[in-house]
């Protein structure tokens, strides 16, 4: 009778807490989703390069499949575990940028970001793992901070703790996107944390000049002839695609004209005409591209619908979260997921100059796919650990 009620008890304390299947089903229709949209943006190309249309298919279902062991793993893991590796994992994803530079770095399309595991076959992108263990060292650094990091003392450090790794990021390995979201990541943390806003106007004032002055210089050394400036080039032709079509304006045009041609519902699934080898690397960043023009306008605000209702999830397990830890991971994670997003689709539509950021959970990349799945079984673990009653 003793057992029986003690497993009575057990079950009715299970009982009581919550699990987001809501979040875990979004995530996973993303991931279908991404595989569907994988195998019609690079089937082509893939049988062209490998003699297998499947390729990137295969090689994007097998990180899958390791990034949903790891998450559930995560997940049924306490996340308070994880606060003890904090300045481990901080230091080690500095350590793994360097190594691109070493023999265990792996060249591919012309930039080398990736480190190539022995014996595994797998490769490895020091920036996604930075981007994990920063959300963790920062979760913990305004644990520790409290309310100082409301000062402009606790503001400037918590905001100068990503800027070596984002330094690191794009000095060795050229990843200017990446580097932006570590520093995007890092400020959404410490604005959620802080109740002063002032600051981050002031911020945001600061960003844009910078932004204008970039604009303004690339301008003036294009009237002056000097063209030779990548970044400056990547500016002129985000004002003017057409200035020149055939190089960096080429695949910015080809995803407007993907976007253009689908209408209202799309061509149909598989029945992209920019994907025969128009838009490089279609399944990569420009796969948004490819989304409207087999799927049109409905198929894009459909995939934009189910990412806010992916971020409205976290924003309810962070508002419920048992503590302010367990917040602050999940803000992270929302932050990383929406700043990535919101990029993406600008960079397609060419709302901002073009850099290469891919789709959470949806462009090919298995070391993308695979940490985002080990941040998910973070949130996850998180809202395992709320009580209905707080609900």
């Amino acid at each position: 009778m003793a057992v029986q009620r003690r497993a009575k008890r057990k079950k009715k304390e299970q009982s009581e807490y919550f699990f987001d299947y809501s979040l875990l089903f979004i995530v996973l229709f993303l991931l279908g989703f991404g595989l569907v949209m994988i195998y019609s943006a690079s089937s082509y190309t893939a049988f062209q390069s490998f003699e297998d249309a499947a390729y990137y298919l295969k090689k994007q279902l097998t990180a899958i499949i390791i990034g949903l062991v790891l998450m559930i793993v995560v997940a049924n893991i306490p996340y308070h575990f994880w606060e003890r590796f904090a300045l481990l994992g901080y230091l080690v994803s500095m350590a793994l940028v360097p190594l691109v530079k070493t023999p265990l770095g792996v060249k591919s399309h012309g930039a080398t970001r990736w480190i190539r595991i022995p014996g595994i076959g797998l490769n490895l992108q020091p920036a996604e793992v930075a981007k994990l263990c920063l959300i963790l060292f920062l979760a913990v650094m305004v644990c520790k901070m409290g309310k100082a990091v409301r000062t402009m003392k606790g503001f400037l450090v918590m905001v100068a703790l990503p800027l070596p790794v984002a330094l690191e990021i794009y000095v060795i390995t050229k990843n200017l996107s990446s580097a932006i979201i570590v520093l995007a990541i890092a400020v959404l943390m410490v604005f959620v944390a802080s109740p002063d806003y002032k600051k981050f106007i002031l911020m945001a004032l600061a960003v844009a000049a910078l932004a204008t002055l970039a604009i303004f210089l690339a301008v003036s050394s294009a009237a002056k002839g000097d063209t030779g400036n990548f970044r400056f080039g990547r500016i002129l032709a985000w004002l003017d695609p057409e200035s020149d079509s055939m190089d960096t304006g080429f695949q910015t045009l080809q995803g407007l004209y993907a976007i253009g041609s689908g209408g209202i519902w799309g061509r149909g699934l598989g029945q992209s005409i920019q994907k025969l080898n128009f838009i490089p690397e279609s399944q990569n960043d420009m796969i948004f591209s490819i989304i409207c023009e087999e799927l049109g306008l409905f198929g894009a605000v459909a995939i934009i619908v189910m990412f806010i209702m992916l971020l409205w999830r976290m924003m309810v397990i962070a508002n419920n979260a048992p503590d302010l830890f367990g917040a602050m991971l999940v803000v992270g994670v929302m932050g990383h997921i929406a700043v990535q997003s919101i990029l993406n689709i600008a960079v397609v539509t060419n709302t901002i100059p073009n850099t290469g950021i891919s789709l959470p959970f949806i462009s090919y990349g298995g070391s993308s796919v695979m940490f985002l799945l080990i941040e998910i079984g973070l949130v996850l673990s998180v809202a395992r650990r709320i009580q209905l009653k707080e609900l």
